[in-house]
């Protein structure tokens, strides 16, 4: 029998959702299957993949074929690298425990450049979603620095010695006009007070 790493599709129409699977290369796509290693979710950025690396890299070591997309997928979730740590090791080209350890700085990598791009995406989307409900920021130009106290008290000085000048320059006008507009009316009535006087004297 031979058994062959693929994909079993599942999901709704235009919406695919994959189980990987080991199965005989006999049965149809959809059929029955051996054992289910894994999820593969095309539709996400970046497409999300569980997989039980154990479990593939034992059918991988036993002769399991699998397809070209499964493939893709094992040698992203490192399970081909393995594959080929355990080689070396059993000629002798690297002990188990650096084979081990170059595995896991990898892997550790990897899930740290899968964790960055998810953020880098997420991101986006929340960018494209404020944009569109029309809650996005609108860039301002940042303002100029307060300036110090000791700074402003020239400047303050000024502005008060100014205004001061300025009422005293306002008080005295209202004041002149006021006398001019006593004046003004004063002179008439003096004037018939006079002529009367003048009369009786004569």
């Amino acid at each position: 029998m031979a058994v062959k790493l693929r994909l079993q599709r599942k999901g709704r129409s235009k919406s695919p959702f994959y189980h990987i699977v080991a199965a005989d290369s006999r049965s149809p796509r959809d059929g029955r299957f051996i054992e289910k290693l894994g999820t593969y979710n095309p539709l996400t950025v970046p497409a999300t993949i569980e997989i039980n690396r154990e479990r593939a890299f034992y059918w991988i070591t036993v002769g399991a074929q699998p397809t070209d997309t499964v493939r893709a997928i094992l040698r992203f979730k490192g399970v081909l690298l393995k594959k080929h740590l355990q080689d070396g090791v059993k000629k002798g080209a690297l002990s188990q425990e650096q084979a081990d350890e170059k595995l896991a700085a990898w892997v550790e990598q990897k899930e740290t450049r899968i964790q960055k791009r998810r953020e880098a995406t997420q991101e986006a989307k929340r960018k494209f979603i404020a944009g569109v409900d029309g809650t996005a920021k609108v860039k301002t130009k940042a303002a100029p620095p307060l300036p110090t106290i000791e700074e402003d008290a020239p400047a303050a000085e000024e502005v008060v010695e100014t205004a001061a000048e300025e009422t005293v320059a306002a008080v005295a006008e209202e004041t002149v006009a006021a006398v001019e507009e006593t004046v003004i009316e004063e002179a008439p009535a003096a004037a018939e007070t006079a002529a009367p006087e003048s009369t009786e004297e004569a």
